[in-house]
Parts: C-alpha cells; structure tokens; sequence
C-alpha cells in the first residue's frame, strides 16, 4: 500500500539487526505492543503552511516548492526570517495529548528540529529557537518539555525526533560555499576541523535532549543520508551518551542498517509482505506532515484500515499530525481522530498487544494473534463505499470444533459454519454501525 507523496520520502532500510541488550530487547517488545502513535510535526514550516524544511533545499525536484518570482538566496532568508512570526500563543500541549488519547493512540514523537536546524526546544547550542523568538516570554516557550510532559502524564510513550543534517548550522552549511544539494556543502576531507565541530554541536544537542528532558523512550533519528562513511556522526559516542542517562532507549537511525536502528520506518507506505522484525509505517494524516491550509485528511475508515494491515504484516502505525501555526489541533483532525479512538474502544483488543499469525491475509479479512496465540482475532474491511455483506467468509485460522466465535461490536457470539477451508460467519442485524471494519476474536483448531 502506498499513499500519495509529497517530499523526501526515506526507502525501507534492507535487513535488521536485532539489539543485543536486554533491557532494549524488553523495551521493544513493550513498543510493539502498542501498536499506534502519533508524530507532530511543528516548525517555521507551519506558520505559512508549507512543506517542511524541504524549501530552502535548492535541489530541482518536483515536490520542493518554491517561490519562482524571487532568488533562492532571498528565499532562503524570508523562510528562516520566519522565525520572528512564529508565535503560537494558543500552544496547549495538554489538549494534543487529550486529543490523541481519546484516538487511542500510545505514543508520541515530537520533532525537536528538522533539518532546517530551526530548534523546537530551548538549546543552548543555537538562537534559532522557539525560545529565542517572540515566544521567548510565555511560560511554555521550551516548548518541547511541556509536550514531553503532557505525554507522559497520559502514560504515553515519548520520541524525540531530531535532524542529523543541519541546514541553519555552519558547521553543515557553510555560508563561504553554495548550497547546492541536503547534504554537507564543503568537503569533509579538507576541513575535517569544521566537520569536527558539528560533530559535537550534534553530540551536545543531543544531550541536552538526553538529560534535561525527563524519560524519553525513543530517539527517532532523520536524514539518513548523514551516515558513514561520507558523513560519519560518529553514532557509538551519541549512543552511549544517550543510554547512560536512558538506559533502555531505542535508537532509530533512520534507514541505516544495524545495531541503531532498533526498528525500521517505511515511509508512507506499507511493506507488502508481512516482516518478522519491529517496524513502524510512518504516514501523514493528510498529504502533508506539517500543518497545511485547506487540507485533504484521510477519513476513520481510511486510517482504521491502514492500522488493522499495518498491525496483520507485524507492525505499528506511527500516523503524522501537524498542530496549526497557533499551537492547537485543529477540530477536523480532533473529530477524525475521535472517531478512530472510538472504534478502537470497541476492537481494540485485535489491535493492541497482539502479534503476527502465518496466516495473516485473507480476501477482505486481516488476521491477528494474541500474544498467547490462543485467540486469533479476524478483521473485516470493508470496500470503500460498499455496504457490509450479510455472509462475511474467509479462508485458513479456522475456528475450533465448538469454539465460539464473538463480534466484538456486540460483544457477542455470531453463527458460523466451515466449508472445507473456509469459514463463513452469518451477520446478525448491527445497531448503530458505520460501515466500519468489524473485528470477531476466535480459538482456532
């Protein structure tokens, strides 16, 4: 399944390493157990509503916008002047969480800085900050702590999300050179001194979000293309910091195979196959990851699909929202997500804590497992736009001679009968339903 795109899109990473600590390893099984999250991202990019970032990246792609009427230096200096406009006086980070919980969602990646190096948290490596603007005054202005703090209060999982590349930086782009493409603008060779020194304002920001920020359970690392050997960060030192304070974090290096990048992240798409190992499709609500105007959002139906695939093939669902230039989630996402979180009330036993089945894919129906693997729990969705047939039939995970076999909407048993391999399932009359999947849990042979 793949989703339109706009923007840099990072490819699957090939394999996985499984971490070797243990407290990780428990760690890990703890996130795949809950299955949907949520990643905001807020910057400069969202006081006009633009893609994130990616404007003032003067490579010649489709999806990078730009305004044409002027040069790209001076486009350069309007997008991080932006940093004089930005402040979101109505920022309520209790009112995300409020709203992300009640979608029934788990955990939470903020972004602490995208790649245009603009800090959504108050560093002291850096002035262009959230912190150091017109919103230096208000009582939330290190505003990635009060969004960290709401989260945990709700028992959430919480992510940093930070750029490796740094385009505001000196030390990444150098003003003394162009900027012709994401990547470093002068050669690291012949000023390993310069390279030297972003290495360690890295480092340093790093553990500024380390230590200063409470627990933090995920370190979600982006810009894959700051990796070795060409750019080389030096990952072994910004590891062993970063779990000297958070002992049992997991690391996500973006699409750079190995013993730090403790699950993989398919962005906005899903694998075709179902993977043995921990992922996380990563997919805006809308087309966009920041806040836009006028935008087009995926509907319940739409997203409640994704997770219930995303959940089959052995994944999570980390969904994109970006809060508006005033600091608030806008009412449409709060109703589509609410309306999520209330189908997850009723079926979310078939999501949550659950596991991979061999069989896994049937018609319209997607299979999950208890972790026990006991129970299988068999998904039904819908075609877009077609009523729920009355005879609902899949084959394999047949139930067991006198298992009973339970819709989860009514929370009671349905009539069903085996035809060699298939199982078909006779739909009682569903008050109150809205054509949305219907979940039914079962013992199998």
């Amino acid at each position: 399944m793949i989703y339109s795109q706009q923007g840099f899109v990072h490819e699957q990473s090939r394999g996985y390493v499984w971490p070797e600590e243990e407290n990780v390893l428990e760690k890990l099984d703890n996130w795949q157990d809950l299955k949907f999250g949520v990643l905001f991202h807020w910057g400069l990019y969202s006081v006009p509503g633009i893609v994130e970032s990616w404007s003032i990246c003067s490579e010649d792609e489709e999806w990078i916008p730009r305004d044409s009427t002027v040069s790209y230096e001076e486009y350069k200096r309007w997008y991080r002047g932006l940093k004089d406009q930005f402040n979101p006086v109505d920022f309520d980070p209790v009112q995300w969480s409020d709203v992300m919980e009640k979608a029934g969602m788990k955990y939470a990646i903020f972004t602490t800085k995208h790649h245009d190096g603009f800090n959504m948290f108050d560093t002291k490596e850096s002035d262009f900050s959230i912190a150091k603007g017109p919103f230096k005054n208000h009582p939330k202005a290190d505003v990635a702590k009060f969004v960290f703090e709401a989260f945990r209060q709700k028992e959430f999982m919480v992510g940093a999300y930070f750029s490796k590349p740094d385009w505001h930086s000196q030390y990444y782009w150098w003003d003394y050179f162009a900027t012709p493409t994401r990547n470093v603008n002068y050669k690291i060779d012949r000023h390993p001194e310069r390279w030297e020194n972003f290495k360690q304002f890295t480092f340093n920001q790093l553990q500024e979000l380390m230590t200063l920020y409470g627990d933090i359970d995920i370190l979600w690392l982006d810009g894959g293309w700051v990796a070795p050997p060409r750019q080389d960060i030096d990952m072994d030192r910004i590891v062993a910091m970063a779990r000297t304070s958070q002992p049992d974090l997991l690391v996500v290096d973006r699409t750079i195979r190995g013993k730090y990048e403790n699950y993989q992240t398919p962005e906005r798409s899903v694998p075709t196959e179902q993977l043995p190992y921990p992922w996380e499709s990563c997919i805006p609500l809308s087309s966009d990851w920041g806040w836009i105007p006028n935008a087009t959002f995926k509907t319940p139906a739409e997203v409640i699909a994704m997770l219930i695939e995303v959940t089959a093939k052995g994944g999570n669902l980390l969904l994109g929202v970006g809060p508006t230039p005033e600091g608030i989630i806008q009412p449409e996402v709060e109703t589509i997500l609410g309306e999520i979180g209330d189908w997850l009330k009723i079926n979310g036993r078939g999501i949550y804590n659950t596991r991979i089945t061999p069989d896994y894919h049937s018609g319209n129906v997607w299979f999950t497992a208890a972790k026990d693997g006991k129970t299988i729990y068999a998904h039904y969705v819908p075609d877009n736009g077609k009523e729920i047939p009355s005879v609902i039939e899949w084959e394999g995970n047949i139930p067991g001679k006198g298992s009973k076999v339970t819709l989860l909407h009514t929370n009671k048993p349905v009539k069903w009968m085996v035809d060699g391999n298939k199982t078909r399932i006779v739909l009682p009359v569903i008050k109150n339903h809205t054509n949305l999947p219907l979940v039914f849990s079962f013992e199998t042979l």
